[in-house]
């Protein structure tokens, strides 16, 4: 299985109604990808207050489990979206214990290591 993901859904013209993934990790993120053809699709988050364009081609990382998001309809076109996500219970199953949420620190030190590399290799030249 070539996927850090465990699980993989195909989403053909639907209309996705607000709801959380009950079998997802909290402290994991979703990866949806949005496809298809001449459609102006909204991701809807409603405990942000959010709605967030998802046209063809748009690519959103998103705790399923905790935040809770719908699709509702879209005026034309057709639209796929591929789904990805990991179920607590396959992680049960194989023993391996669930990763902590992530914080903005770990992204901020990545940030800051990549910086620094960049400028030490500049240095060099």
């Amino acid at each position: 299985w070539p996927s850090i993901f465990s699980g993989l859904e195909i989403i053909a013209n639907r209309v996705t109604f607000s709801h959380k993934d009950a079998g997802g990790s909290p402290s994991l993120l979703d990866l949806l990808v949005s496809l298809g053809s001449n459609h102006h699709a909204t991701l809807a988050l409603a405990d942000l207050n959010a709605e967030l364009d998802y046209s063809p081609g748009t690519m959103v990382y998103i705790s399923g489990r905790v935040l809770e998001h719908s699709v509702g309809p879209w005026p034309n076109g057709e639209r796929f979206v591929i789904a990805h996500f990991m179920k607590d219970a396959v992680h049960n199953r194989v023993g391996v214990p669930r990763p902590g949420f992530p914080m903005q620190s770990f992204f901020l030190e990545l940030v800051g290591r990549r910086q620094k590399g960049k400028r030490q290799k500049r240095g060099r030249n």
